[in-house]
């Protein structure tokens, strides 16, 4: 991700927030069929269904054609950027013109599932009744984005918790015990950074950086009220620890201001020796895009706060699949197998997905398959953290129309990389946060 001043960056956040706020009063007042009501025209195509998808999941898409070559299906895909704003803007304009939405969809970021949902635009189908069995297979924990105000509106595709991951041949060959709270993990990174200058221990510079940080603290960005209501307080306890936290590493030099999927992050990467980070980092990140050694990374389940009794961690992705609203007969009950398939078929969740499994029934079979790569240091102890680590993923946070990691990226990032302390940043972005929630409509609390 590129440096830009934080002025730029808050410039640039709230006209987008403000051109999409204004789609969303057109798509409200427009006059297409009875989307504003809740209940939007439906057609049926006869059984033809179109999905939109981004890269990763083009391989998901193609499996369920292969499986189900009675089934016509258009693949199209779409942008992966997350935190873009331009799908959201594209459907408010297919509601407007009443026609054009996908029959399913994967949606780049997590946070399109609070406009899809949303009362003004209502693309995405509840599919309580639609899909029992499947969201049966989900642990609470899973499908806790997807329940809103009651109603199942996506699937997730895969949890995607953060595990306490650790280079365990260097903790080996220098002797160091693997921490067990956050603030020895801040306060060992510090001391490894000293002893081993150029070791690292994390990376701020990515939209999952929130997430990992401050979600994993209980700190209320994201804690959603109601449609139109969310609490916000960076001041919260659990938010000022996560601060003094990332203040302690900074000042160390001890973390990285560089994002993990930026052009650098390969080669800063293999100087990883510690780091919350998701289920996924194993095999995507660490093996096939930082090519770290086998035999090295290792996960264990997430850090405990000082005076808590239980892990606490975040979540990092775990991409959510939605079903239009807009179809029935055919039409819906091809597109619903497309979504069945998608969630629980062992022929991508286990062969080709590289995230562990949202849908329970599949996880085990998953590592076992994994596991034949005999990648990590300790692949028994690695699959069973990811598995324990979605039980710790922090409550009450919710996906809203903003995007807690856009604010970030563009406010603390390019602090932090023009040095900058924590302190000085974190109040650019927490004024930011907050304009950006109310540029969205929502009354924070």
């Amino acid at each position: 991700m590129k440096s830009r001043s934080a002025l730029l960056g808050k410039k640039r956040t709230t006209v987008v927030a403000a051109a999409t706020a204004a789609l969303f009063l057109l798509a409200a007042c427009g006059d297409d069929g009875d989307s504003a009501s809740g209940a939007p025209e439906q057609s049926d195509s006869g059984g033809a269904i179109t999905v939109w998808v981004d890269p990763p999941r083009v391989p998901a898409a193609e499996a369920f054609k292969e499986t189900h070559p009675e089934i016509d299906i258009t693949i199209n895909q779409i942008d992966g950027t997350v935190g873009g704003k331009s799908l959201q803007q594209q459907f408010a304009q297919f509601n407007e013109a009443g026609e054009g939405w996908p029959d399913a969809i994967f949606f780049p970021s997590n946070d399109d599932i609070a406009w899809a949902a949303g009362a003004q635009i209502n693309y995405a189908a509840d599919l309580t009744d639609l899909l029992p069995d499947v969201i049966e297979g989900y642990e609470d924990a899973v499908i806790a984005p997807c329940n809103i105000d009651d109603q199942i509106r996506c699937l997730r595709n895969d949890a995607a918790p953060d595990v306490f991951w650790y280079n365990k041949a260097f903790f080996d060959a220098n002797g160091y015990q693997v921490p067990t709270t956050w603030e020895e993990y801040a306060d060992l990174a510090v001391q490894i950074a000293a002893e081993h200058p150029g070791k690292i221990s994390g990376f701020t510079g990515d939209a999952y950086a929130p997430d990992r940080y401050l979600w994993a603290s209980g700190c209320p960005t994201n804690e959603r009220l109601s449609e139109t209501e969310v609490h916000i307080d960076l001041s919260d306890p659990k938010c000022q620890r996560a601060k003094d936290l990332l203040s302690t590493m900074v000042d160390g030099n001890a973390i990285s201001t560089l994002g993990i999927f930026d052009a650098d992050a390969a080669a800063v990467g293999k100087d990883l020796v510690m780091s919350p980070g998701a289920a996924w980092w194993g095999d995507y990140l660490f093996n096939q895009t930082w090519k770290i050694p086998a035999g090295e990374m290792t996960a264990i389940e997430p850090l405990t706060w000082e005076g808590e009794s239980e892990p606490a961690t975040g979540n990092e992705g775990g991409g959510l699949w939605g079903i239009s609203n807009h179809i029935t007969g055919k039409q819906l009950e091809n597109t619903l197998e497309f979504a069945r398939f998608v969630a629980t078929d062992p022929a991508w969740q286990v062969e080709l997905s590289t995230g562990l499994p949202a849908y329970g029934p599949v996880q085990d079979a998953w590592a076992q398959k994994q596991a034949q790569a005999n990648y990590f240091a300790d692949n028994e102890t690695t699959f069973a953290a990811m598995k324990s680590a979605i039980g710790y993923v922090q409550p009450d946070h919710a996906y809203m129309l903003y995007n807690t990691g856009s604010v970030w990226t563009e406010t603390m990032t390019p602090a932090l990389v023009d040095g900058q302390s924590v302190d000085s940043a974190w109040e650019t972005f927490e004024t930011e946060l907050l304009n950006q929630a109310k540029a969205m409509g929502y009354t924070v609390k």
